[in-house]
């Protein structure tokens, strides 16, 4: 960047002083009718959006290179800068050109960061876009870490404390940033431990001065911000790094409104245990908003969200990602569903909700003196269909009183007041912007519509005038008329020209006509066109009054939005469980996960016939160990299990006959692995790294889902890890767990943990052609089926029959004598942990008389060769 040198002309030095200011941003420099760059701004932003580079001057000389778009569509380029993570102030003209000695005087207005975004065009609709800001303090080999985050678009202001050690503090700020999803994350430029692992974390990271972070000074934002004197009402006394962060939070939110922040009127405090603890595999391994591809739908959100407002939808999505461990809370929303089903008044709530705009973030944009003329007209036009949404909540309250409704009911009464206002102030249909005029009603300022007055009558003056004119001069095709170059003129054609008048003045030369004016033309001009530009500036002083008018109704308007995103929300859920016979799940108390014929919420709307299934899991059954071919099933069984138990606690509905499910405090995934090539970690390093997590953090009240652990190594390194870990889950984490495998000998658990139980999804094998039944049946699976898979992904019929012809070969020469049948014998290297009475090996007399009778129950005739080597095996298996 140039410096601001003696030799750059006024204008250059002012914009150099104003982008030294902005280092790091693109200045957006206000000139006429367009926004320019300049410099590197303009190179960066011409590759970026593919607009044309061109220059202004030298400096030194060296080309000025300039890149500039108009002002009125300023926005659309704006959001293709934000979505790809660059920030950009908006310098504006400030001044009045025709006054100015030299440069119009020009301010930053504002600057647009991707976590400080407000405006409707450059915010997705869906979902929310938070700046958070993090704060580290080192004690010894703990790490506290305080979080504050705002959705700056809903005013909605959060703390969060935790503590961990330097080796887990970058899984657990994924797991948090995963949640809470920032579009931004501010932090201090010295934060050393953040600095070495930031590039593996998602978002954009944003560095301020360490001193923003301070905590005296972060107590006392806080405290004016929410004008009080202590934040002890909010929990919040001794959150000291989290107190830090939302100071610098504050600071930078304001900095890039160039205001205050009149919404951000309440706090609330986080704790980590509060939420059911998804970790960003389980987010994406059940593809709650995003598919695994990265795409939008299908998902369960996709699925879920029938909302007719934009607030209801991202209410849905954070009830999705945040679902409560409070089963009171769940509760609550099942009873409200219930009452909406059984009022029949979804359909009705659907329609009118129709009308209601996005209520919240036009809010918010009131409070920072930012809403159009057009955002208000939608609020006023909102405001008048509450009535209607509390007559449907009167008839869902009549025979029960569901608290939710009841409190929403409270909370959606009509701010008279507010809405007088906006009916009194606001045109029918205003314009787009205040700039353009037609904005205050007739009839609400007496000095505007007499200067409306003027302004307008003056089509009729031009008519009366023409007329008159045709008659005292004899010119019969003689016109008045106006445009906005040369103002008012009176046209006479070349033919008629020797008729005119000594009072006519020429005005403009065509080819064919001349134009005049008179007196009494220039003198109605000067008052018209002056009422007119006076009428404008009127209009926008009445406009920035109704804006300030309406800053008292702030919180009122939030309850409401809240109210109705609430009731959005709601509906959306009852009119998909009606629509797709889902039932009412029961929370108790006891350790309990009993699904009957449950389905999977998405897949079974992507396919014709869908096979339900149950999943009982108790205190005494805690594990089922699930076999069955590919293609079969096994995951989708397992990821049903998973989403109708987030569905029951995110106060859902839930596709199933029944659902009987106690408390639960995580859910963890371990489905499917891909090379983590940026990280440089293989296939089998991410299956460990994720089933390490897994096993540290998961209780007995863990749901967890291990989908074909081990299978990233040799065999019998794979089968030795999938045992260990299968039998740890077991024995030490009792957690409620489905864990599909192919390793047959796993089926062998259940013998030895009674809490361990074998279930398989069946196929049917009809001349070496599979049919999957998708049905869970009781006991292990009798083969995996691969070949069979194999075939029926393509693979061409002479390496199937190669492949057929090596595994009989495999199997005659009983490869199974190796050790991997002793994992569940005791032997010598099972030193490190003692083995169960149960996996002791029995005395020789009871071997010998089970070998007996095992030899004596089978009849070789009736079985196929599988059959007959399976037995071999187990006779084997007996003699050691």
């Amino acid at each position: 960047m140039a410096a601001v040198e003696s030799n750059h002309t006024p204008m250059m030095r002012q914009y150099l002083a104003i982008k030294a200011d902005h280092p790091n941003t693109l200045v957006f420099y206000r000139m006429g009718d367009f926004y320019e760059l300049f410099y590197e701004d303009a190179e960066k932003v011409s590759r970026i959006l593919g607009i044309t580079l061109t220059q202004r001057g030298s400096s030194n000389g060296v080309p000025i290179k300039m890149a500039g778009v108009p002002f009125h569509s300023l926005e659309p380029y704006l959001a293709k800068l934000v979505k790809i993570g660059e920030s950009a102030a908006i310098c504006e003209q400030i001044g009045d050109p025709a006054t100015s000695k030299g440069p119009v005087e020009r301010k930053v207005m504002r600057v647009i960061t991707p976590g400080t975004l407000t405006d409707t065009d450059l915010l997705p609709e869906k979902s929310e876009r938070p700046l958070l800001a993090i704060h580290l303090q080192t004690q010894r080999k703990t790490i506290q870490v305080g979080l504050a985050w705002l959705s700056l678009a809903s005013g909605a202001l959060k703390l969060m404390e935790f503590s961990t050690d330097e080796r887990a503090l970058r899984g657990r700020l994924q797991h948090e940033f995963e949640r809470i999803s920032p579009a931004e994350i501010l932090c201090s430029a010295g934060a050393l431990v953040l600095d070495e692992i930031r590039q593996e974390l998602p978002g954009k990271f944003s560095e301020v001065p360490d001193w923003h972070f301070d905590l005296k000074q972060g107590q006392k934002s806080l405290q004016d911000q929410l004008a009080t004197s202590t934040l002890t009402g909010f929990g919040a006394e001794n959150l000291n790094p989290a107190i830090g962060a939302a100071g610098a939070l504050l600071r930078y939110a304001e900095s890039t409104q160039g205001r205050g922040l009149k919404h951000v009127n309440a706090l609330s405090v986080e704790n980590e245990n509060e939420f059911i603890g998804l970790d960003s595999a389980t987010r994406r391994n059940l593809e709650l908003t995003e598919t695994l591809r990265g795409q939008e739908a299908p998902t369960l959100f996709s699925l879920l969200d029938h909302c007719r407002t934009a607030m209801g939808s991202r209410l849905l999505r954070h009830w999705l990602h945040h679902a409560r461990r409070d089963q009171e809370i769940a509760r609550g929303r099942h009873q409200a569903i219930d009452a909406l089903l059984q009022a029949d008044a979804t359909a009705g709530l659907s329609t009118t909700l129709n009308a209601v705009p996005d209520i919240e973030r036009i809010t918010t944009r009131i409070a920072l003196q930012s809403a159009r003329p057009r955002d208000l007209a939608a609020l006023r036009d909102g405001l008048q269909h509450l009535g209607t949404v509390r007559s449907y909540l009167a008839m869902c309250i009549k025979n029960q009183v569901p608290p939710l409704l009841q409190s929403s009911l409270n909370d959606l009464a009509t701010p008279s007041d507010c809405l007088d206002l906006l009916e009194r102030a606001l045109m029918p249909q205003p314009s787009t912007m205040v700039r353009d005029g037609g904005v205050i009603a007739t009839g609400f300022d007496a000095e505007l519509d007499e200067l409306r007055s003027l302004s307008e009558n003056a089509g009729q003056f031009l008519i009366d005038l023409e007329t008159s004119e045709r008659a005292r001069t004899g010119i019969a095709n003689l016109r008045v008329e106006y445009n906005k170059v040369h103002g008012f003129y009176i046209e006479v054609t070349n033919g008629q020209a020797d008729k005119v008048p000594d009072n006519y003045r020429r005005r403009q030369t065509l080819k064919n006509a001349e134009r005049y004016i008179t007196p009494e033309l220039k003198a109605f001009e000067d008052k018209a066109l002056s009422a007119q530009e006076r009428a404008l500036v009127r209009e926008k002083v009445l406009y920035e009054k109704l804006l300030s008018e309406l800053l008292p109704f702030i919180q009122t308007l939030q309850k409401i939005a809240h109210a109705l995103a609430q009731i959005d929300a709601l509906s959306s859920l009852a009119d998909h469980a009606l629509k797709n016979n889902w039932c009412a799940p029961q929370l108790i108390a006891e350790p309990c996960l009993e699904i009957v014929q449950g389905r999977h919420p998405v897949v079974e709307n992507q396919i014709e016939r869908f096979i339900a299934n149950d999943c009982r899991l108790t205190a005494d059954k805690k594990m089922l160990l699930i076999t069955g071919p590919n293609m079969g099933g096994k995951s989708t069984f397992m990821r049903q299990t998973a989403l109708i138990t987030l569905l029951a606690y995110i106060g859902s509905y839930v596709p199933a006959n029944s659902a009987t499910i106690g408390p639960i405090d995580r859910i963890f995934t371990r489905i499917g692995a891909a090379d983590d090539l940026a990280g440089g970690r293989s296939t089998f390093m991410v299956e460990m790294t994720e089933s390490a997590a897994i096993l540290h953090a998961a209780t007995e009240n863990s749901l967890v889902l291990m989908d074909e652990v081990g299978r990233g190594t040799s065999t019998f390194d794979g089968l030795a890890l999938a045992w260990a870990i299968a039998r740890h889950l077991i024995m030490q984490s009792r957690s409620f767990t489905l864990f599909a495998t192919h390793y047959f000998e796993l089926t062998q658990l259940p013998e030895v943990h009674p809490s361990a139980e074998n279930v398989h999804l069946s196929a049917i094998e009809h001349k070496e052609n599979i049919v999957f039944l998708h049905a869970v049946q009781a006991g292990p699976a009798s083969q995996s089926y691969g070949l069979q898979v194999a075939q029926l992904a393509g693979i061409p019929q002479p390496v199937i029959r190669a492949a057929r012809k090596h595994l009989a070969d495999l199997e005659a020469q009983s490869l199974q004598s190796t050790p991997q049948f002793d994992l569940f014998a005791a032997n010598s290297s099972n030193t490190s942990d003692e083995v169960p009475e149960t996996e002791q090996n029995l005395p020789i007399a009871e071997v010998n008389s089970e070998l007996l009778d095992a030899i004596d129950a089978i009849d070789p005739d009736s079985m196929t060769p599988r059959e007959a080597l399976d037995a071999l095996y187990r006779l084997k298996n007996m003699v050691k």
